[in-house]
């Protein structure tokens, strides 16, 4: 079995076989949750100065509502809004593929760096929606890298909604 690390690695280079083998084993759920837990904490610590240890905290449970949130959202829109014909996949397999694609995210720990921390946090989104479409693609077992990127902008659009309105009625305000 692929070691926990070497899974982060893969993923981070947008490997699409990692994303595959991750679609496929069900026991790697626990793996993809601890890379959103770990991306999380990593942008806690970089916003340490921002946010401290409640950040870090509220930071987490946010990643993780919204991991699942957007995990949902993918599958709900990539299985039956836009499918190919060859799509088939469950909300499992879009869980465990997105959880890895949060791998690029661990860099933000650098934010914590004073000059450092817009640039670590702009390339890190982006890195991210990179490996997001890559485990999009492969989850839905897409042809089209287009259709993959359609369906993250719109997943991403209605979970910020979503936990914006979350975070008012909780009133939270984000870091």
């Amino acid at each position: 079995m692929t070691s926990f690390k070497e899974r982060i690695i893969r993923a981070a280079r947008l490997d699409v076989h990692l994303y595959e083998e991750v679609e496929a084993d069900k026991g790697s759920m626990k793996q993809a949750m601890g890379v959103v837990v770990i991306s999380s904490v990593a942008a806690g610590i970089g916003l340490f100065a921002k946010g401290g240890l409640s950040g870090i905290l509220l930071g987490t449970i946010a990643s993780l509502v919204g991991w699942y949130i957007w995990a949902y959202l993918t599958y709900f829109i990539g299985t039956k809004i836009l499918p190919e014909p060859q799509t088939k996949a469950d909300h499992g397999e879009l869980l465990r593929t997105i959880g890895f694609a949060s791998s690029p995210g661990l860099i933000r720990v650098l934010g914590i760096i004073p000059g450092l921390g817009k640039v670590v946090f702009f390339v890190a989104s982006i890195w991210m929606l990179a490996a997001m479409v890559t485990a999009v693609r492969q989850a839905l077992d897409y042809k089209s890298t287009l259709r993959a990127v359609g369906v993250c902008i719109i997943g991403w659009f209605i979970q910020a909604l979503i936990l914006m309105f979350l975070f008012s009625i909780l009133g939270v305000k984000p870091v």
